[in-house]
């Protein structure tokens, strides 16, 4: 199954966020003509009234749902309650009113955060359902899930086309570096330039270094997107990643290297290390739909670390 985008009518929610620009952008390059953002506050797509608005005023073809309210680890200990309820509403609106419009396709955008803590690496799909999420994040990565659920469930009982995608950790350039919600690439990238802007002879990281992570490039993560979105029109999961794990330990040191820090790496084993690892079998999307990851590690992190010195504004967001 293929589409042509250049008739389709295309709503990306949170298509001006960090992954959003680069999905739009490759939308554009196919030929899509008329690709709408509903922006926050004006839709804030937790609320059902806002949701039918955005409906009634696009007229999607298809939608791709990729807003989320997510942070790392220190965000989702202080706001489990708001991460569960904005996830789920945001998506059980968009899916529902989506039905009810008769919408050709649904892409929902999931997180590797759904899975078991303790799932067997790498992760196979299958265990999606095998025990219960690492708890620092399981109400948001619970909340994401249960859109699986609705799709699969949409789709035996109304022939509901809906697709589900389970990006691994992105990272890239356009990523969020606040200090306080950003995620482990963009926060130590940003701990390393600070620390060398200011002389500091160290810095201190969260945890023990042990844990692992796999990380995604976004433009990958958005051209795999698209492509779920064009070849599949039933919600199996499909893991996107590369398929390579780094202990974040390793990934500190990376980092310092690539921008240039010298000094010492201390660790506050007083801070959680989150989920022990994280690495995705990725068999089933070049299976399904033959993707692929194409941007190595490092290339990556050198063209993230090279985006954030450019950014002025940013900087003085971070710094300020």
């Amino acid at each position: 199954m293929s589409m042509d985008w250049t008739n389709l009518r295309v709503t990306v929610t949170g298509g001006d966020g960090f992954l959003g620009n680069f999905v739009c952008e490759k939308l554009r390059r196919r030929g899509a003509k008329s690709v709408d953002i509903p922006q926050y506050p004006g839709y804030d797509l937790t609320q059902e009234a806002h949701v039918v608005r955005m409906y009634d005023e696009f007229e999607p073809d298809v939608v791709i749902h990729l807003a989320a309210e997510v942070g790392g680890i220190g965000a989702n200990r202080e706001h489990p309650g708001r991460f569960f309820y904005a996830n789920a509403a945001m998506g059980m609106h968009l899916i529902e009113h989506g039905r009810q419009r008769g919408l050709k396709k649904f892409t929902q955008i999931g997180t590797v955060c759904a899975y078991p803590k303790f799932t067997p690496v790498p992760f196979n799909e299958e265990a999606l359902w095998d025990g219960y999420p690492e708890e620092t994040n399981a109400p948001y990565g619970v909340a994401k899930k249960a859109m699986f659920v609705m799709l699969d469930g949409y789709k035996r009982e109304y022939g509901f086309n809906g697709v589900v995608v389970v990006p691994v950790n992105l990272y890239g350039p356009g990523d969020n570096f606040h200090p306080e919600t950003s995620h482990v690439i963009p926060a130590l990238i940003r701990k390393c330039c600070e620390a060398i802007d200011r002389g500091d002879e160290a810095i201190t990281c969260w945890g023990t270094g042990a844990a692992s992570r796999e990380f995604l490039y976004v433009e990958d993560a958005a051209e795999g997107i698209l492509t779920a979105t064009e070849k599949m029109d039933e919600p199996t999961p499909i893991n996107l990643g590369t398929g390579r794990e780094i202990t974040i330990k390793d990934l500190v040191e990376l980092i310092a290297k690539l921008t240039g820090f010298t000094g010492r790496i201390e660790w506050d084993a007083t801070k959680p290390d989150g989920q022990p690892r994280r690495c995705l079998d990725v068999s089933r999307a070049k299976e399904l739909i033959g993707w692929q990851a194409t941007v190595g590690f490092e290339q990556g992190l050198r063209n993230t670390i090279e985006w954030f010195r450019k950014q002025d504004e940013i900087r003085e967001v971070v710094y300020g």
